[in-house]
């Protein structure tokens, strides 16, 4: 409702609400002492909803992922956060904006705490409208309407302005959290208020009798008698930035709070001053950590800076408070940007006391790229040494792989249902199959990268080749399949490419002994950094936002997972398939003892894949055949649960349930059953239904299969084969990194080629763009040259 409001009009909202704010102030002291509430009104009708957020005070969270258990907040707004562009009123999209968050989190029982700026801003706006209108007004009177000369606008003291200002500001904050049945209460403080002890122990009586009845404090410098400024600009010293972060800091620990998030203008902490070439997000900044960091310019409004706010930050977290400094201004995020903190979320630099054990996703990444570079310049037959020392490990290490697994089965029993119990079990012949196939990717690396796909004469000694390089760093996420890593592994290795590995939490025991048997494998050659295993709490949408470090996200896992990364990846390319909705099409012409040969193989032999069968669809002679027959006694054998398409259920005077979708990854020992009457018709409903995985045709006319072939639009498309080839083992690329959907780059089972793509190379002689001009001296030749064979041993 409220977010309405604004849209329809800021300008006309601040019109309407500034006489009633102006008159409601003048009976109304915003000093609140806890005897006036409890004289008040009623608070019976607030919703309140209690949640387990409690913990002992006393020491800051050790990690983001621990913030959402934050029960106490103080919310600090700059006052380039409150304030407009013009520095004459304020932002009040923005206002909004975080009220409504302090608002939701207040009513999930968190207690929320506002230290604000603004009033400067706000009274400002009202001075200078009552100084034009007053000098309008006399000069009118002197010299007649219509000879006014140009007014200027004396400098405002800053206490007349927050004098000016406190009243209408309280009441646009009550406004406001009046849409969400929110009360809000104004606490004046000065530096007295903190020194004496009495007066510290009202205030301290005071705040925790307001959050007792779901009052939400809004804490703010009493300007109006605050010492008066350095005589700078007129809003210089708005509100001391200073003196507010230092406010923010002192009534965070004070009332013993979990968090502090402090609002400014910019991201966070950074490496060196924001907005410089080198200059990086600091994610998480120690105590000590002052001499990584160089402070830039003071904010546009207010005396203090980055540094004031660190220090203050520093002093809250020494006092068991959490911190962390983001952006409140920024469109695109100030509207999440209070409950992405508290949710966990990598967003601004998080304030923390424990240092990581290992080094931070960033910095994996960062190792990652360089170790990725230094494997890319290796001679192919280094790199298939790597690998196939990576194949000797996984068998003579068999016994320590397997003792890791089994920790990890007897952790996940119970736990994991029971197609993800057998995709985490690891055994000596997956072992054995997993090392055939890491000697398969060797042997087919050694004309990988670095290989000529192109060459072309552009002029007399001037030679253009296209090569193949590899992507960069590749982020691979998997669930529950430990054998996944040596073989993205080897296929990174033999591609060149630097590899961030994201396991499920499911196979840390498995995937942490298979991750130090690739470094040992890769250190034969000094390339150990080249691929790392993320070990830190980082949350895969947080991983999914480093478009600086990752060129390219491959999931491997189910349909959610892959959906819910490509929803995250910000800037990231994604390769990889949602959905696996594989068709089998069993023509008129079929063969009897095939067709139920393929559909036994594509949905029994593993109904947990991607690439098994989802969906059958039946020519409609075969209906009442010895083959439809045979297929559906083949079914009940196997236990499969069929549902009825449409019109396969309209043939039957008894169907099994009907489909409630048609478009249905089932993973399990369920099958769809539906009706066509050609292969027309069987094409159509695979585009409609299908996702472009893998789609079979089961008939003895060539004639119909070609077409199928070739008017089918998936990724795979066989005839009479089983939907379970597509894969990269068994179409003899060694291993795969996923099954990719996509229309651009690699599509199908991915192996070692989709993970390189090109550069040019162009080698000439002192050769310039104007020599080629109407009046040059040399003439384009665009010959097309040899290129080297391919070792194809």
């Amino acid at each position: 409702m409220l977010s309405q409001v604004y849209r329809s009009g800021f300008q006309t909202f601040n019109q309407r609400l500034l006489p009633w704010a102006q008159s409601t102030a003048l009976s109304r002291s915003h000093r609140v002492q806890p005897s006036a509430i409890r004289n008040g009104r009623s608070w019976s009708n607030i919703p309140f909803i209690t949640v387990p957020l409690s913990r002992a005070h006393g020491k800051s969270f050790a990690h983001r992922s621990e913030l959402k258990h934050a029960k106490r907040i103080v919310v600090k707004l700059g006052s380039a956060v409150v304030t407009r562009g013009d520095e004459c009123g304020l932002a009040l999209g923005r206002l909004a904006s975080i009220v409504e968050q302090v608002s939701v989190l207040q009513n999930q029982g968190r207690e929320m705490m506002l230290v604000t700026s603004g009033a400067v801003a706000f009274g400002k706006q009202r001075l200078r409208h009552e100084i034009l209108l007053s000098q309008s007004v006399r000069q009118a009177l002197h010299s007649g309407q219509n000879q006014l000369k140009e007014m200027a606008i004396p400098v405002l003291e800053a206490r007349a302005c927050a004098a000016a200002g406190q009243s209408g500001l309280m009441a646009l904050y009550e406004a406001m959290f009046t849409q969400y049945s929110i009360c809000a209460a104004q606490i004046l403080v000065t530096n007295l208020d903190f020194h004496d002890e009495q007066k510290r122990r009202n205030l301290n009586g005071t705040l925790h009798e307001l959050l007792r009845m779901n009052i939400v404090p809004i804490v703010n410098t009493n300007d109006a008698v605050v010492p008066p400024a350095e005589p700078n600009s007129d809003l210089q010293g708005v509100i001391s930035v200073k003196d507010n972060d230092s406010l923010a800091a002192r009534l965070a620990v004070e009332m013993k709070t979990d968090l502090l998030i402090v609002l400014s203008d910019v991201e966070g902490l950074f490496d060196s001053p924001p907005g410089s070439d080198d200059a990086k997000l600091i994610d998480i900044f120690y105590p000590g950590d002052q001499q990584s960091v160089t402070f830039g310019t003071k904010s546009r409004v207010g005396m203090g800076g980055m540094e004031s706010k660190v220090k203050a930050a520093l002093w809250a977290l020494q006092g068991g408070t959490s911190v962390v400094i983001a952006n409140g201004t920024h469109p695109k995020v100030s509207g999440h940007v209070i409950t992405d903190i508290v949710e966990g979320k990598k967003v601004g630099t998080f304030f923390s006391e424990v240092k990581p054990a290992g080094p931070t996703v960033e910095q994996q990444g960062e190792m990652a790229r360089s170790g990725g570079r230094t494997l890319a310049t290796l001679e192919p037959e280094q790199r298939a040494e790597i690998i196939h020392h990576l194949a000797d490990l996984l068998t003579d290490q068999r016994d320590e792989i397997l003792s890791a697994n089994k920790k990890d089965l007897e952790e996940a029993e119970g736990r994991l249902a029971a197609p993800l119990l057998k995709r985490l079990s690891l055994s000596t012949s997956k072992l054995n199959s997993l090392a055939i196939g890491l000697r398969q990717i060797a042997a087919s690396s050694q004309d990988s990268v670095g290989r000529v796909l192109r060459r072309t004469r552009i002029a007399k000694n001037l030679e253009l080749e296209q090569v193949t390089v590899p992507i960069g760093v590749l982020l691979v996420i998997f669930e529950s399949r430990p054998d996944c890593l040596p073989q993205v592994g080897a296929l990174a290795i033999a591609s060149g490419n630097g590899l961030l590995l994201k396991g499920g939490k499911e196979a840390a025991h498995s995937n942490r002994i298979l991750h130090l048997l690739t470094q040992e494998a890769l250190s034969i050659h000094g390339v150990k950094e080249a691929v790392q295993l993320v070990n830190t709490r980082e949350e895969v949408e947080d991983l999914c936002r480093l478009d600086k470090m990752i060129d390219l996200i491959i999931p491997r896992g189910s349909s959610q997972l892959v959906r819910d990364i490509q929803k995250a990846a910000k800037g990231i390319p994604v390769m990889g398939h949602s959905e696996g909705i594989c068709h089998m099409y069993v023509d008129a012409e079929a063969s009897v003892d095939k067709a139920s040969r393929l559909v036994r193989d594509s949905k029994c032999e593993y109904p947990a894949a991607c690439n098994a069968l989802e969906t059958l669809l039946i020519h409609r002679d075969l209906l009442r055949t010895p083959l439809f027959d045979q297929i559906i006694d083949m079914l009940r054998v196997e236990q499969v649960k069929i549902h009825a398409g449409p019109k396969f259920a309209s043939y039957l005077t008894f169907s099994p349930s009907e489909v409630k979708s048609l478009r249905t990854e089932y993973g399990d020992l369920e099958l769809c059953i539906e009706v066509v009457d050609s292969v027309q018709e069987a094409i159509g409903h695979i585009h409609k239904y299908g996702s472009s995985h893998t789609d079979v045709i089961v008939t003895e006319n060539e004639k119909t299969a070609e077409f199928f072939l070739q008017h089918v639009d998936s990724a795979c498309v066989f005839w009479n084969a089983s939907t379970r080839f597509s894969d990269g083992y068994r179409f003899g690329l060694g291993a795969e990194v996923g099954i990719s959907t996509s229309r651009i780059h690699a599509r199908g089972p991915v192996g070692l080629e989709g993970l390189l793509t090109t550069k040019w190379l162009l080698r000439g002689e002192d050769h310039v763009v104007s020599d080629f001009s109407e009046h040059g001296t040399l003439k384009y030749l665009h010959e097309s040259l040899p290129v080297p064979q391919r070792n194809t041993n």
